[in-house]
């Protein structure tokens, strides 16, 4: 472990010290899986990236993702800010596309002009639907504050999540999960983990604001969770939320823990495909080494 270089980002953030922070480890092949959890526990951050080696294997870096429980398959804010990492970092911040190898396969990320990092999800699998009463008593709330015109909803585009359409902010504030009984919602389910959204926002300009609760993963509230989101645009696409086969909209997460966010989802459907992109902004913030 000696001399690990890492960094410090935030990540889906209009400026520093907003968004969600993420911790970035390069050279960490010589690493054990324990010494990794073991280093996720350390920074506490909702995730914990592992770039095993600065060269490239198929095209793509080997990227290791952790929560401070346990390690994943996918999620978006360690997707986009390890790219950025890699793209700054390694490659000298000249390359526009940066492929990352995850467990969940090859994610590609681009930049564009405007300084969005966007990524490429697999398509959206959707799952079981629940009864609106079910996922209210989990986050405290009335059954009426549970939009009914749309489904309550599992998706994965890698990392698996309950979708749960509410009427308004004001329900979304008040949302608290209730441990019991999300012990016995999670229980013999892939989702572990619950977003909620509104179709009110606490900025203008945006279009939803949103909020993610993980204490599977070690992750009470989420600041900001691209794959979460990626599920999302899938389930607003599939479901007519806007009355449309594609979207283009912003997204708001993190108020209500102080760190704001804002997540760009782009998603449409052809056919039976739907295709999704979530793009944010990084900044890194700090650097330094392991000794």
């Amino acid at each position: 472990m000696n001399n690990l270089p890492f960094y410090i980002l935030d990540v889906f953030a209009e400026q520093k010290y907003a968004g969600n922070q993420l911790a970035v480890f390069r050279r960490a092949a010589s690493l054990t899986t324990e010494e990794m959890q073991r280093i996720a526990v350390e920074m506490h951050y909702s995730e914990t990236t592992f770039i095993l080696h600065d060269e490239t294997r198929d095209g793509g870096f080997d990227v290791r993702i952790f929560t401070p429980a346990e390690e994943i398959l996918f999620a978006g804010h360690p997707t986009l800010g390890t790219a950025h990492i890699i793209r700054h970092e390694i490659l000298g911040g000249t390359p526009a596309e940066v492929v990352l190898n995850l467990k969940v396969g090859q994610i590609r990320t681009s930049l564009d002009e405007d300084g969005y990092t966007w990524m490429r999800q697999n398509e959206p699998v959707f799952g079981r639907r629940h009864p609106p009463a079910a996922l209210a008593a989990v986050l405290g709330l009335h059954v009426a504050d549970i939009d009914e015109r749309f489904p309550v909803e599992e998706i994965s585009t890698g990392t698996w999540f309950f979708i749960v359409p509410l009427k308004s902010i004001e329900a979304l504030k008040k949302a608290r999960v209730n441990l019991d009984k999300y012990q016995a919602l999670i229980q013999g389910t892939e989702s572990k983990a619950v977003l909620v959204f509104a179709p009110e926002t606490h900025e203008p300009g945006n279009d939803l604001s949103v909020r993610m609760f993980a204490d599977y993963y070690g992750v009470p509230e989420d600041p900001a969770t691209g794959s979460a989101n990626g599920c999302l645009a899938g389930y607003l696409v599939k479901n007519r939320y806007f009355g449309s086969t594609s979207i283009d909209i912003t997204c708001e997460q993190g108020y209500e823990i102080g760190r704001p966010s804002r997540l760009k989802l782009s998603s449409g459907q052809t056919g039976d495909h739907i295709e999704v992109n979530v793009g944010g902004r990084c900044f890194t913030v700090a650097k330094g080494e392991f000794v």
